[in-house]
């Protein structure tokens, strides 16, 4: 599958993560890898991922793009839609975009932190 397939006709979305992958770009290299359920950023493991809550939640208002970032500790942001330890010692933070202004300094540091250690 390609991004634009799980894209779709989610214009707002599709921009949305071409915004992310500018951020991470800029950072350094990373592979994706794109299924079904999310679009993954990766260097030796997975750092970030982004997904669509619409597939998931129907009729429900979402918003057009999640982005998760994975990091070795709790960060305190109030931004953060929802923290999970899924495994000790790794955090998987979820944050909501809804425009691209959403993709500020705070969300360059944290994909620079999880790329960081992803090797």
């Amino acid at each position: 599958m390609t991004p634009d397939e799980f894209f779709g006709d989610q214009a707002l979305s599709k921009a949305l993560f071409a915004a992310i992958c500018r951020e991470v770009d800029a950072i350094g290299e990373a592979s994706l890898r794109v299924t079904k359920s999310q679009i993954a950023f990766a260097r030796r493991r997975a750092f970030a991922a982004v997904w669509m809550p619409g597939q998931y939640l129907k009729g429900r208002p979402t918003a057009p793009l999640v982005l998760t970032v994975f990091l070795p500790y709790r960060d305190e942001s109030p931004r953060w839609k929802e923290i999970v330890e899924p495994a000790p010692g790794r955090f998987t933070h979820h944050l909501e975009l809804y425009d691209a202004a959403s993709i500020d300094q705070a969300v360059r540091r944290w994909l620079q932190r999880a790329w960081d250690v992803a090797l």
